[in-house]
């Protein structure tokens, strides 16, 4: 019997908890049911209580306190003992039913995402590869205040791509907190980074290139690093629009509506409605009376 659920996960500060929060809200309020894990051994504070916390096996604050470790490194400390101990996971997920929607709130170091093997590891023990056969996706959050600033826009772009590379499951990635850019970003704009287009560097303010050897002895060295870094720029952002792969969904929490639309791209991804039993005609019937009397 197949599960689902989505890894929500994205750099410090782009709203994860936040959307896990107004996703199981959502949820509830149209009657279907979630499991709420938080694998963030660091927070502390939630509007949902979740149904399995990591800080009931290990804290990042006693780990810190007792290994004298930073807060990396003790957070890599903390997945390092999960995966030693995957039991404390399949426990409590393995008897859910396929109704249920499992949302893992996952913490905001990028080193996660990117090069450390550790999340595919886990990743690999909740899907179909491993224990758990779970039909997974993530949800990569980017903070919409990014497009401000192309070249960092891109470079968290860059971090989707390399997560999407990595996990090896369905993608779906999320620009949070629109309502920080409305009024900033006009909406023919902010459909060139919703599908990433390489040419939006060439509107961004900046030093114009320099050829190699037309720099003149003496001069700072701040017009040729500005001009190197751009040229890094535009190399990033063409590797992100020949790949093709990171395109962006709207996100704001506080509207229920753009919620329940990034969940229908997420059941979508992980296959939710066809294992779902076809409605009844006497159902369908009951609703239009129903429907009739309002």
């Amino acid at each position: 019997m197949s599960k689902y659920g989505v890894l929500v996960m994205g750099p410090a500060g782009a709203g994860k908890s936040t959307f896990c929060s107004a996703l199981i809200t959502h949820l509830r309020n149209n009657r279907r049911s979630c499991f709420y894990v938080n694998l963030d051994p660091a927070a502390e504070e939630f509007t949902h209580e979740p149904d399995l916390d990591i800080k009931d096996l290990i804290s990042l604050e006693d780990v810190m306190e007792e290994m004298g470790l930073g807060p990396n490194g003790g957070l890599i400390y903390c997945f390092e003992f999960l995966l030693e101990n995957l039991d404390f996971l399949t426990e409590a997920l393995d008897p859910l039913s396929e109704e249920y929607l499992i949302v893992i709130d996952m913490p905001g170091q990028i080193e996660l995402y990117t090069h450390i093997p550790i999340l595919p590891a886990l990743v690999k023990h909740l899907t179909k590869t491993g224990a758990l056969d779970i039909n997974l996706c993530a949800a990569y959050l980017l903070e919409a205040t990014f497009v401000v600033d192309k070249a960092k826009f891109f470079a968290g772009t860059l971090s989707a791509m390399s997560a999407m590379i990595m996990l090896e499951v369905p993608h779906v990635n999320i620009l949070s907190k629109m309502d920080l850019v409305k009024g900033s970003v006009g909406k023919r704009e902010l459909k060139r980074f919703l599908d990433p287009d390489s040419t939006l560097l060439d509107d961004a303010p900046g030093e114009e290139d320099v050829d190699d050897g037309t720099q003149q002895a003496g001069e700072s060295g701040t017009m040729m690093r500005g001009a190197s870094f751009k040229r890094l720029n535009r190399a990033v952002a063409g590797l992100i629009d020949s790949f093709s792969m990171v395109s962006y969904l709207r996100l704001e929490v506080q509207d229920e509506d753009s919620v329940g639309e990034i969940l229908s791209y997420i059941d979508d991804a992980i296959q939710y409605h066809e294992a779902q039993e076809p409605r009844e005609p006497n159902d369908e019937v009951e609703y239009d009376e129903t429907a009739g009397e309002n």
